[in-house]
């Protein structure tokens, strides 16, 4: 283990990782949770250049097939969701592109962190959960996870997405009845209302994008990557709930 990370244990203060980091919504959530990002690997220009500006200390590189990483208390990230996706061809984790996971995992057998945080469309549960969660398994990590929407944040928008923590200690849930009772990381979602107030809220500050003369809007690049950004509030929520059990 790096000299790094036995500061951060000593401190408390978790180190992470971030794989498929996108424009960096894990890494806000996980900052303001109190935890230190140790590295990002992000292969879409645009999103590293947003990454840059934010985390311009911390060390990126640009694909997660080639990346060697340093030991981290954490790694988080949310691989490819096209091949997942009901809109898409829905290969699942055989797909070329969802298929990055199997790097995710390779990042996880060479540093066997503490824990491992994942998100990914809900579609995952009925096109590729069991195998994510079996590869966990075998690499040696119990998992547990969630499809927690957006709205439950008190967000204006439902953005129901599934996410995955597994740590090295836990104890595995037998039977599925045990899976629908209080987890020790995740125990419920703080606002079971608000998909109701979200809905109100959206139609008021809903983004109204207008298209230029050639048929493109000027800010794609902008809104692609906030599309496909982690909500942070919920990667903060976990966050803490990762500080609170070591």
């Amino acid at each position: 283990m790096s000299e790094n990370v036995q500061v951060g244990l000593r401190t408390n203060q978790l180190l992470y990782g971030s794989l498929f980091s996108g424009i960096g919504g894990f890494d806000l959530g996980f900052d303001r949770a109190g935890l230190k990002c140790a590295w990002q690997v992000e292969i879409d220009p645009f999103a590293r250049a947003v990454l840059q500006k934010h985390w311009p200390e911390v060390p990126k590189h640009d694909d997660v097939k080639t990346f060697e990483p340093t030991p981290v208390d954490v790694v988080c990230g949310g691989f490819p969701c096209q091949d997942i996706s009901s809109s898409g061809k829905r290969n699942g984790l055989d797909g070329e592109r969802s298929g990055l996971f199997y790097e995710f995992s390779r990042v996880i057998r060479t540093i066997r962190p503490r824990f491992v945080v994942m998100e990914n469309v809900a579609d995952l549960v009925v096109r590729g959960l069991p195998r994510v969660l079996g590869e966990l398994a075998e690499i040696g990590y119990d998992a547990e996870w969630h499809c927690i929407p957006a709205a439950d944040f008190g967000l204006p928008q439902g953005r129901d997405r599934i996410w995955i923590v597994a740590n090295t200690h836990g104890k595995r849930c037998e039977a599925s009845e045990e899976r629908d009772s209080t987890r020790a990381i995740i125990s419920k979602r703080p606002n079971d209302d608000g998909l109701v107030e979200a809905q109100h809220r959206a139609r008021d500050v809903a983004p109204r994008k207008c298209r230029v003369a050639h048929g493109v809007s000027r800010g794609m690049d902008r809104v692609r990557a906030c599309g496909n950004a982690v909500v942070p509030a919920i990667a903060e929520w976990i966050g803490r709930r990762l500080i609170e059990s070591v």
